[in-house]
């Protein structure tokens, strides 16, 4: 079986297959059992051969809701999805080829670390738990082809 058509089995099969727009949802749950909650969308416009992603919505917080914004830049080398800050930095990366590839991200003190689930592709979820003595939170994260 050909690289391209195994990952396509497991759903994502190339970073371009990201592009364009999706709904977003978003659930993020403090280990004290507040949970804040975030609606918008995620669009993926392409940028010096890979992606930028834009999440734009509301997000709701102890009962105040405000307009947020993150941006997070995207390309595909040597078979994983490499993940940036906006300013360029490293952020993390994946294995395109698992359905369900993990990263993780130290942000000393605190700890990152993602599980992508492309399994029941075009729906995508990504699950962080972040852990460290200033952050306690598990974020889960649903996107949708917009439109479908």
């Amino acid at each position: 079986m050909s690289d391209a058509l195994e990952r396509r089995v497991c759903g994502l099969a190339c970073l371009w297959d990201l592009e364009g727009e999706w709904d977003l949802s978003r659930v993020i749950r403090h280990g004290d059992g507040r949970e804040d909650r975030f609606a918008g969308r995620a669009v993926f416009a392409r940028t010096n051969g890979g992606l930028v992603l834009t999440e734009r919505g509301q997000l709701s917080v102890g009962g105040q809701s405000f307009e947020a914004e993150q941006r997070t830049l995207w390309a595909e080398e040597d078979g994983c999805l490499e993940v940036c800050f906006a300013d360029g930095r490293a952020f993390h990366a994946v294995a395109l080829r698992e359905p369900a590839p993990t990263a993780v991200h130290l942000c000393d003190p605190d700890h990152y670390e993602v599980a992508y689930d492309f399994a029941a592709w075009p729906v995508w979820r990504a699950v962080w738990r972040v852990t460290g003595p200033r952050k306690d939170y598990v974020m889960r994260s649903e996107y949708r082809r917009a439109g479908d």
